[in-house]
């Protein structure tokens, strides 16, 4: 435990989440983009594709990439949106309802056999330090705070 960092540790716990998700995922030939999407759009009112990648933390060309390639599977739809003429709404399909289901068990499988296996205290300490760290990062107080020493 000494010689891991935090960076470590949250990187590799990461790799291994994201590794078993898309080993999960093939079995339903798709991946864990292609999850974690289903399950951002909305299945009843759709979502517009703009609050998409924030949602997910996705650049706009990987966003994009798994978007069509969702529509070519007949995972969604593409609408324009009502309410702005410039913006598309993404909308499920019956088929895209159907792998957002599979998608679901799969997180809340993961999620239960967690908590099976952590305390709630110990769980919530984990909640506590990933919002810290996340406020860190987005606060900007980590490196623009000090003087970053270079050699």
């Amino acid at each position: 435990m000494k010689d891991k960092t935090i960076d470590y540790a949250l990187r590799a716990t990461w790799q291994a989440v994201a590794k078993m998700y898309n080993e999960e995922a093939s079995k339903f030939e798709s991946t864990m983009a292609t999850g974690f999407a289903l399950l951002s759009i909305d299945p009843d009112e759709g979502t517009p594709s703009t609050s998409l990648g924030p949602r997910m933390g996705m650049e706009a060309t990987s966003l994009s990439r798994t978007l069509k390639s969702m529509e070519e599977k007949g995972l969604i739809v593409r609408k324009p949106n009502p309410e702005d003429g410039r913006g598309v709404l993404i909308y499920l399909t019956d088929f895209g309802k159907e792998k957002r289901a599979v998608s679901k068990d799969v997180v809340v499988t993961f999620n239960e056999t967690i908590k099976e296996r952590v305390s709630e205290n110990q769980l919530k300490s984990f909640f506590e330090v990933t919002e810290i760290i996340n406020d860190l990062i987005s606060s900007k107080k980590i490196f623009d705070q000090k003087e970053v020493i270079t050699n």
